[in-house]
């Protein structure tokens, strides 16, 4: 690499003169001589040949740039990078690192309809993360920073009306719009447009302290109530009500979701076998699904499609945001509230809520639960579309052992007597006549029935016994055995 000024004739005094500028000189990858311009300052000037050094290098070994040197590729004008794509050191895609992000967000989403998302998935994503650059005033990639963006989300959260009520974004949408922005960092990076991401190490919120569209399931007796009101309703938004009654039947009996019976064709149901079959282009993990009907179900939709052609739709379903108002009104007209207690709704994907929790209550395996709510986890099914009713609750607590019966401890003290507690009130009195009276019964029956001693013990001694020295008399202990032995007596 050379160094140098070079030399240039004027043209108004005809002398030669150096330019202002120093510019460096260097063999590319294809051995061709390449002259930069640089700086005003030499020391400048060396540095910036050595970065385009570094690159000729990492092009001639096939390598990707190092962390250090793609940050710097990022710093350079939009103008030298596309030199450097020109003359073979540069990718085209990172050498479009200079595009607006508006630009690459257009390519962001035809990346995700490629890819086999859905036109409606690819909008939103977009829409969610063009929503934060243009609300921190991003324009180009060098622009975006954590900071920044954590302080946007943290605004939309914190947004009030003027009587002071929070009517901020929630935690779950605070978390899809970090989503979407993460997401597109990540396809920039991908598609070698980007060396790394400057938001990757964000964090969402948790979501479970600041919920505010739980669902919950219905129970049994709800489902029948809502089945049984909605046949006999009258038509609402395009449906007849006992079409409208075996849409929910049909939806809690195999979880399908709103989409997805909506897509259903006629051709989709085998009544032979009893069964239902959900397009992959359908489905939203774009899988071909093959679930069971119960066979007074498919009878019920047999009927339903007499006179419809094969491609014809089962259901003749309104607009998505209307779904939600018809179920609401069959929930009113069967009196079954459409928010609990708890704050939970029971909207149309609570349907399919209903389905998990009566598998789990049906014993049903967890793992055959998943593949019939086609779950990519089993955590998905059971923590968040299996609920737990008022009822199972009560009888849970129910099955515990009753805590108010006595140990077994305190039943053998009782037993023999060995409680500890007082005697009963009608014990009779015993005076001290008494008491000698059955103290010389005890002494009587003792002596006559055990062996007479070996040797004559001194007199206010008692016999004597294996193994241990003789030791005075003691009455007051005779009285109190004599006590006891009539308690024992009484209460037997």
């Amino acid at each position: 690499m050379r160094t140098f000024k070079p030399i240039y004739k004027d043209r108004k005094s005809g002398q030669w003169k150096e330019t202002k500028n120093y510019y460096c000189e260097l063999r590319d990858h294809l051995g061709t001589v390449r002259r930069f311009p640089g700086f005003v300052d030499k020391t400048a000037t060396q540095a910036f040949g050595l970065q385009i050094q570094r690159l000729i290098s990492c092009r001639s070994a096939g390598e990707q740039p190092k962390p250090d040197l793609s940050r710097w590729l990022e710093q350079t004008p939009a103008k030298l990078r596309q030199r450097f794509a020109k003359i073979g050191l540069l990718d085209v895609e990172r050498a479009s690192g200079g595009k607006p992000l508006s630009e690459h967000l257009n390519d962001f989403e035809q990346f995700l309809r490629a890819k086999g998302n859905t036109e409606k998935h690819a909008k939103l994503v977009v829409s969610r993360a063009r929503k934060v650059v243009e609300g921190c005033k991003f324009f180009y990639w060098m622009d975006i920073s954590a900071s920044k963006v954590q302080r946007y989300l943290a605004e939309l959260r914190d947004q009030k009306d003027k009587d002071g009520n929070n009517i901020g974004i929630s935690a779950q949408t605070f978390n899809f719009y970090l989503q979407a922005i993460k997401e597109f960092a990540r396809w920039m990076i991908q598609d070698r447009r980007a060396s790394e991401s400057p938001i990757q190490h964000l964090k969402g919120l948790n979501v479970r302290t600041d919920r505010r569209h739980d669902r919950r399931a219905l129970s049994i007796d709800e489902i029948r109530r809502l089945l049984e009101t909605t046949a006999l309703q009258m038509s609402r938004y395009g449906m007849t009500g006992s079409e409208r009654a075996l849409l929910y039947r049909l939806a809690v009996e195999t979880g399908l979701r709103a989409n997805e019976l909506r897509t259903l064709k006629v051709s989709a149901i085998d009544f032979d076998n009893c069964l239902v079959v959900v397009e992959a282009a359908y489905s939203k993990h774009r899988r071909r699904d093959v679930l069971p009907l119960r066979p007074d179900t498919a009878a019920q939709l047999k009927q339903l499609i007499k006179g419809k052609l094969l491609a014809a739709p089962m259901f003749n379903m309104p607009k998505p945001n209307r779904v939600v108002f018809m179920l609401k009104d069959d929930l009113q007209a069967a009196k079954i509230d459409y928010q609990d207690t708890a704050g939970r709704y029971a909207d149309f994907h609570s349907l399919r809520h209903t389905t998990g929790t009566l598998l789990a209550a049906a014993g049903v395996h967890p793992r055959t639960a998943q593949n019939v709510m086609r779950h990519s986890t089993i955590e998905l099914t059971m923590n968040k579309y299996t609920h737990t009713t008022l009822g199972q609750t009560s009888q849970a607590v129910e099955s515990l052992p009753d805590l108010s019966l006595p140990s077994n401890q305190s039943q053998q003290a009782k037993a023999t007597g060995t409680d500890g507690k007082s005697l009963p009130e009608n014990l009779p009195f015993y005076n001290a006549s008494q008491c000698a009276s059955v103290l010389s019964v005890a002494e009587t029956t003792h002596n006559n029935n055990s062996e007479p001693p070996k040797e004559q013990a001194a007199v206010g001694f008692e016999p004597t016994n294996n193994g241990f020295a003789n030791r005075p008399l003691r009455p007051l202990g005779y009285a109190a055995n004599a006590i006891r032995y009539i308690t024992r007596k009484l209460r037997f």
